[in-house]
């Protein structure tokens, strides 16, 4: 009887001292779909059309990797595909990016999304 007090007793205070480490556990970032991402967009810059890209009428996506910080700022962009004269303007314009923060338990988390940036020339 007294070793299952004791051992009850050690258990609840392991127990107590973990619930700050749990609370520690939470992620450091999240991956989001692009279309969650797309609904938490605040403020959205449009690419330029680079004079060159629409010269030689070329058209398409730029696909992006991002990193969101806990703020709703785009802190890292990493090209996944795109032709090579449209992927600057996209950069430039979705740097300037602002998203509303993405909570998690309550607490702000940076999260990792694509973004897709479509270049279309008016017929």
């Amino acid at each position: 009887m007294r070793f299952r007090l004791t051992f009850l007793a050690l258990l609840s205070w392991v127990c107590m001292l973990s619930l700050p480490l749990r609370a520690q556990m939470q992620p450091l970032k999240v991956r989001v779909s692009e279309k969650i991402s797309q609904g938490m967009i605040v403020h959205k810059v449009q690419p330029k059309y680079p004079k060159e890209a629409r010269k030689k009428h070329i058209e398409g996506p730029v696909v992006l990797q991002a990193t969101i910080s806990r703020a709703g700022d785009v802190i890292g962009l990493n090209v996944v595909k795109g032709d090579p004269l449209l992927v600057p303007s996209a950069l430039v314009a979705v740097k300037r990016w602002k998203y509303e923060p993405y909570v998690l338990n309550g607490e702000p988390v940076q999260v990792e999304t694509q973004i897709t940036v479509n270049y279309t020339l008016s017929r």
